[in-house]
């Protein structure tokens, strides 16, 4: 008697880190059901597609769309059996999208995954929470400590999508973390929404140093990297342990989204120009080695051009490490839509441009200090001539790398190197093996 072939699931994920590590949790829940579940395969010819989506701004639910309909062809040609779509795009405008895209069997939101796992006569696995199979590669991972958000930002709908602020507890983030190294994790990413936020509602007071003392002591733990650290009411004691701490990088990604106090009233951001200078100066102060990430807003409503020249003589004098920029976008639901989207796409692009020209001469002024130093650098990846790590200062994917030429020794992917400078660029430097 034949038996019969599994279905093959293929989940493609779209937008930030948030959304591929609960991709990852889908894929651990699936496989745990004894699934043949895969993650952005174009080689396999699979019989579902489950699309993760985002619905952050509007180029991002865009692609979203965009996704949705290919597959939708693809189903309607007989190319794919069965169409699922879940997360932030989903949450946010299900009821329109089962009515305008009937192609697709389900639609689920971003707390929906026991109700999409029944199109698999599969059920949620509580012993499973630990674990996690990761799809990036298998030295680094990001871990999730909370989801959601409380905070009344008047340009983001992630509350909208994500729901109020619900910590992880610490002993299931430390054991999901012991997991992760035991199958050759190096690097741990902890993300949230607002991790400086973490432990307030199950522990009744901010937790986050706490749980960098015990992820610190995670045997084989060798990097731990911050990651959407909000400012205001920022808990310093976090750098403190940072420091005190070898393997907690010296490195913090805190989205300051503006450097004028008359825009972070209208963006509701619970803090002035002033305090957030007092606090980047303090963070400085108790850690010299840290490298600051920030991500700011150009053209929200409202914003003149006295506001945007506060903006960047902020830049200038703060001289962050690491700096992205969006240009604003004007999403439905949020506080922000109730104002006039005032600043026309050309001026937004105009203002972001000129931000991200200040900070590259920052950026190569930084980098050409480094010449001639020596730093700890992780292998991430390598091509015919190069490899290509991070310092301790780089998170993948959105900062610098170093490249090694390949032709100086032959390097291990995963592994630590001490690299010796010897040129700069504007967002990467080049060294060789001391």
């Amino acid at each position: 008697m034949q038996t019969k072939a599994k279905e093959k699931i293929n989940i493609v994920t779209l937008g930030c880190a948030k959304n591929l590590v609960d991709s990852e949790v889908i894929m651990t829940q699936l496989k745990g059901n004894k699934k043949d579940v895969f993650h952005q395969r174009e080689d396999i010819n699979p019989d579902v597609v489950i699309i993760n989506t985002c619905g952050f701004i509007d180029k991002a639910k865009q692609e979203s769309i965009d996704t949705i309909l290919k597959h939708a062809k693809e189903k309607d040609e007989g190319i794919i059996k069965k169409l699922f779509v879940t997360g932030c795009l989903s949450e946010r405008y299900k009821d329109d999208l089962k009515s305008d895209i009937p192609e697709v069997d389900g639609f689920y939101g971003t707390r929906d995954l026991p109700e999409l796992l029944k199109n698999f006569e599969a059920k949620y696995r509580n012993e499973l929470l630990g674990e996690r199979i990761i799809t990036t590669d298998s030295h680094y991972a990001y871990l999730k400590i909370s989801e959601g958000c409380d905070r009344p930002c008047s340009f983001c709908a992630i509350p909208l999508m994500r729901g109020r602020h619900i910590s992880k507890p610490m002993e299931q983030i430390v054991l999901e973390a012991k997991n992760l190294v035991s199958n050759g994790v190096r690097e741990i990413m902890l993300i949230a929404q607002d991790s400086t936020y973490y432990g307030i509602d199950i522990y009744k007071k901010r937790m986050f140093s706490e749980l960098l003392n015990k992820l610190s002591d995670v045997e084989g733990l060798d990097w731990i990297r911050i990651h959407y650290a909000y400012p205001s009411g920022f808990p310093t004691d976090i750098i403190e342990v940072m420091k005190e701490k070898k393997n907690i990088c010296n490195y913090l990604d805190i989205p300051l989204q503006h450097g004028s106090t008359r825009m972070l009233k209208i963006m509701r951001r619970g803090i002035t120009r002033e305090k957030t200078d007092d606090l980047i100066r303090r963070i400085r102060d108790i850690n010299p080695e840290i490298a600051l990430r920030t991500t700011l807003i150009a053209g929200h409503p409202g914003e003149t051009e006295e506001d945007f020249h506060e903006m960047y003589e902020f830049v200038e004098k703060s001289q962050f490490d690491r700096l992205g920029i969006f240009t604003y976008s004007h999403e439905e639901g949020t506080s922000s839509h109730k104002l006039e989207d005032d600043v026309p796409e050309n001026i937004k692009r105009s203002r972001s441009n000129k931000i991200m020209a200040l900070q590259q001469k920052i950026s190569e002024e930084k980098n050409s200090k480094k010449v001639g130093k020596t730093f700890k650098v992780l292998i991430d990846r390598a091509d015919a001539n190069n490899y290509y790590g991070r310092t301790e200062h780089d998170s993948p994917e959105v900062d610098n790398e170093v490249i090694i030429p390949t032709k100086e020794m032959h390097l291990r992917v995963g592994d630590f190197y001490d690299i010796l400078i010897t040129d700069s660029r504007e967002y990467d430097i080049i060294g060789k093996v001391v």
